[in-house]
């Protein structure tokens, strides 16, 4: 059983809970139907983001967002949240009991002593009207980032995100994170990763790469057991050539097969996560 391990004690306890912050019309009517997968047994915390007796709440969202996103020049502007996250989609993770913190996350966290619940991670997940069941992956982060390694909560970054797509059945995923940055990989263990964008200049940050998602539960064990996804080389080929994240000739490359239509283009979620942040990597096409 992978959360017996010492490591997942938070995840066991009373005191942390997943949370999803929606407004009564975005609730999902039948959370967790289509993936059978065990990991979720604690009843979310509900909180309605239009009532203003939840203002706390949704500031520590901001406050955690900020923290995580504003040295890269990220952070998401209060009408974002509301206006591109809150409406259309919903915020889910894990918040903890206020009062079960200890001293080092209520000082990482600026934690408001009256709130009875402090959320401690956000993956804000919004629909799409691209195909039937494809979701956007807006933002994910945790207070994981603000805490020395022995302070941290084991996975919870990795967790929230598949709670989100758990909740609200999630078929297909896209999302975005630029070439270089550690989140690759961390995406990389929810399922086959196709490139949507390789060169993204209409982004902030043109180095931006947009992938999609199938989501199969299948793979996130190995987030934790490490072991070697099976199956790749049975569905995909090599497609004959690799994609540099440290050249953007190499990216533009890439984005040019694939507004020449000249795909769909996928990486290998094993090489992905164990090569380097600034190594080539192979392309593969379907068979």
């Amino acid at each position: 059983m992978i959360f017996s391990d010492s490591k997942f004690d938070w995840l066991r306890s009373d005191d942390i809970r997943p949370y999803v912050f929606v407004r009564p019309e975005n609730r999902i009517q039948s959370p967790g139907e289509k993936h059978s997968i065990d990991w979720f047994p604690h009843k979310p915390v509900y909180k309605n983001p239009l009532n203003m007796s939840e203002l706390g709440f949704g500031d520590r969202i901001l406050f955690l967002e900020a923290k995580a996103f504003g040295p890269s020049g990220m952070a998401m502007p209060r009408w974002v949240f509301y206006d591109c996250a809150i409406v259309p989609g919903f915020v889910a993770g894990y918040a903890a009991r206020t009062k079960s913190l200890p001293d080092v996350v209520k000082k990482a966290l600026m934690v408001e002593e009256d709130e009875e619940w402090t959320p401690l991670s956000l993956f804000i997940i919004i629909p799409t009207m691209s195909r039937a069941g494809e979701w956007v992956a807006h933002n994910l982060c945790s207070v994981n980032t603000l805490l020395e390694k022995k302070d941290r909560f084991y996975g919870l970054g990795f967790l929230s995100k598949a709670f989100g797509l758990w909740y609200a059945n999630v078929d297909t995923c896209c999302g975005f994170t630029q070439w270089g940055n550690p989140a690759v990989k961390l995406h990389a263990y929810y399922g086959e990763f196709e490139v949507l964008t390789a060169y993204t200049p209409i982004h902030s940050h043109a180095r931006t790469l947009s992938y999609r998602v199938k989501v199969d539960p299948s793979f996130w064990p190995r987030f934790f057991t490490k072991k070697a996804f099976e199956g790749f080389d049975d569905k995909y080929q090599n497609a004959g050539f690799e994609v540099d994240p440290t050249d953007d000739q190499s990216l533009i490359s890439l984005q040019t097969k694939l507004q020449n239509d000249e795909g769909p283009f996928f990486l290998r979620s094993q090489e992905v996560i164990l090569n380097g942040l600034d190594e080539a990597l192979p392309v593969y096409r379907l068979k």
